[in-house]
């Protein structure tokens, strides 16, 4: 399976595109986790987001996470990948795409704790206590400077 890794801000994106990365958000997040939440939060649009997400080659999206501007800091969020995607490293090869738009800047992401591990591959520390929200314990994590791994 071929995999091909983009990323746009939202004017950019295609109504099919968008359509299909909500979705996937969704299925995941609300139905598969039982979190009935707002998803859709309002900073899909905003200016600064960069949405990056991987589909396999008849277009389908494998995995995907968004990029949020919080001035002084970047913010990873929403990092998911399809039931038939997990297993298969797409999502450090998500994270890699991510850090590619990050660069330099310091970042933040609130991480499922059982993930916490995952994320500090790629320079992320614990920055704070666990918390719980919609019943998952998360973890808050951050990433001053670029490490190489």
């Amino acid at each position: 399976m071929e995999t091909t890794f983009r990323s746009a801000r939202f004017a950019e994106l295609t109504a099919a595109t968008l359509y299909d990365l909500l979705k996937l958000r969704v299925d995941v997040f609300v139905v598969e986790q039982e979190c009935p939440y707002p998803e859709l939060d309002g900073r899909d649009p905003e200016p600064g987001t960069v949405h990056v997400w991987a589909a396999d080659e008849t277009g389908e999206i494998l995995g995907y996470l968004r990029i949020l501007d919080d001035g002084a800091e970047l913010r990873i969020g929403r990092v998911v990948t399809s039931p038939k995607a997990r297993g298969s490293g797409l999502g450090g090869q998500l994270m890699e795409q991510a850090l590619a738009v990050v660069g330099d800047r310091p970042s933040v992401l609130d991480a499922q704790s059982h993930l916490t591990r995952f994320y500090e591959r790629f320079g992320y520390a614990v920055a704070g206590p666990e918390f719980v929200e919609d019943g998952i314990p998360h973890t808050p994590m951050r990433r001053e400077t670029p490490t190489r791994h």
